[in-house]
Parts: C-alpha cells; structure tokens; sequence
C-alpha cells in the first residue's frame, strides 16, 4: 500500500500540480501586494476615497453595505489586469514569437461537401449524413 502511495506521489502530474500551488499562492501574494500598495493608492489619488467600505444605503432599517462590494469588484479588476498584463500577455507573446516560423501541423479533418460536418481525413464516408467522400475532397476545404 505505501508503494502505491509513493508512486502516486512521484508521479510527474502531481509533482507539477503542487509546484503550481505553491508558486500560485506565492503570486497571489504578490498581486495582493502590487493591488494594496500601487493600484488602491492611485485610485485614491485620482478619486479621492481610497476605500469605499463605509458607503452604504438603509432600506427599513436594513443597512446595505455595497461599499464592501465595491472593494471586492476593484481589487478583482485590478488583479485580473494585474495577471493580464503582467503574465498572460508577455507568455502569449512569447509562445508567438518562439513558434514564429513554424508549419502548421497537417490537418486531422476535412468538410464533407454535402453537410459540411468536420470529418476524419482519411473518411471515404460522411459519418454524419453517409454521403460518399472522395479523395478529390481536399484537407481544409
């Protein structure tokens, strides 16, 4: 039973899907850090209220705190952005540039003339409407 424990743990899946918790965690740190002591001060700086948590509205006594909500919206805004900008653009840009140059890989999958589903390359009939394919049916078209 241990040994099938150990495998388990050794396996390269799980090995990488701790290293991406724990480096995940230790982004989100930062990204709290660059949204607290950037992004919140620059809003307050232009808007003039750095925290909205006190804003509220009492409808009957019940007192409504969007304020709270308010913060919540900004700080996800702003990380979203923060993540945007700062990992998901440069990595694309840089998958782009590291594939500049490079075929496409050949095709799996051609149109059936008739009902024009997507079908296996090598099909001599349509699956979906059983009408007869070709080889004059080129890859694509």
């Amino acid at each position: 039973m241990l040994q099938g424990f150990k495998k388990f743990l050794l396996r390269g899946n799980v090995v990488d899907l701790a290293v991406a918790v724990v480096i995940g965690a230790a982004f989100g740190a930062v990204i709290t850090s660059l949204v607290t002591n950037v992004f919140t001060p620059l809003i307050a700086a232009i808007g003039g209220k750095r925290d909205f948590s006190d804003l509220s509205v009492t409808i009957n006594n019940s007192k409504i705190m969007y304020g709270a909500f308010l913060n919540a919206v900004i700080a996800f805004v702003m990380i979203a952005a923060a993540v945007y900008f700062f990992v998901v653009a440069p990595v694309n840009a840089y998958t782009e540039r590291k594939n500049r140059g490079l075929a496409p890989p050949d095709p799996t999958t051609k149109k059936c003339p008739e009902c024009l589903s997507e079908i296996p390359i090598a099909a001599k009939r349509c699956a979906f409407c059983t009408s007869a394919v070709g080889s004059a049916v080129g890859a694509g078209k």
